[in-house]
């Protein structure tokens, strides 16, 4: 009995000591995947290239809200334009002026026309590489080199692959495939009581595109917020045009 207690006992101590002593990178795929369980959370993401602001090309910010196995609503700025969409799963609508619009009505529709930004068409392609903040950072993860823990969280630098991925995001359909030279990055994340709280990551290199080529130095930065007690509330017409 003594016995059967003993090995009892050591089991678990051994059971808690790898519990204890997961890699980085496992401590931060829970603590994303905490927050993936969580009912609800909000969060703002905002994106900086270097020599200030997003230099007209990067994305503006990016306010979000999302309930666990519901909708994400998304409130998107460019410029003086700020677009509303509302996504769940592979499906979606954006408020077009006044009327919301499925995925294919909006990129039908023509929004923005003039041969610039097209929200519309932009949404549709948002819809279908849309990862909300928790798996987001478990991509990122999956691109980093290593996982280091800091005394304030977690970095590590972005794989070449990874940062040439980042790179090419936003390029628009109808070219070529950007050329990338020089991609690297990194990533910060930062944890309070066990669950994913903040991340930054940084990218930077030359890319070439349709004949254009340019100097990307961007970094991009989501903070969580209203954990559990957010309220996403979707209008019935967005939810109608969403199914």
């Amino acid at each position: 009995m003594n016995y059967a207690r003993t090995t009892l006992a050591v089991s678990l101590l051994v059971g808690s000591l790898i519990t204890v002593c997961g890699s980085p990178a496992e401590e931060l795929n829970s603590a994303a995947k905490k927050l993936a369980d969580q009912p609800n959370y909000s969060w703002k993401q905002t994106t900086e290239t270097a020599g200030g602001g997003n230099g007209g090309r990067g994305p503006g910010p990016v306010e979000g809200k999302i309930e666990k196995n519901g909708f994400a609503l998304l409130s998107t700025s460019r410029g003086e334009t700020t677009v509303l969409s509302v996504i769940k799963g592979e499906k979606g609508a954006i408020k077009i002026g006044d009327e919301w619009k499925s995925v294919s009505e909006a990129a039908d529709a023509g929004a923005g026309g003039g041969g610039g930004w097209n929200p519309g068409r932009a949404f549709a392609r948002t819809v279908k590489t849309f990862k909300a903040p928790a798996a987001q950072v478990e991509s990122l993860v999956s691109k980093l080199k290593e996982v280091k823990k800091t005394d304030s969280g977690y970095s590590g630098d972005i794989s070449e692959d990874g940062a040439k991925e980042f790179l090419s995001m936003g390029g628009r359909p109808g070219g070529d495939a950007p050329s990338i030279e020089g991609a690297k990055g990194n990533a910060t994340f930062w944890i309070k009581d066990g669950v994913l709280n903040k991340y930054s990551y940084h990218v930077q290199g030359k890319v070439t595109f349709n004949g254009n080529e340019r100097e990307v130095d961007r970094t991009t930065t989501v903070e969580i917020k209203d954990v559990g007690t957010t309220k996403v509330e979707i209008p019935e017409a967005a939810q109608k045009k969403a199914s």
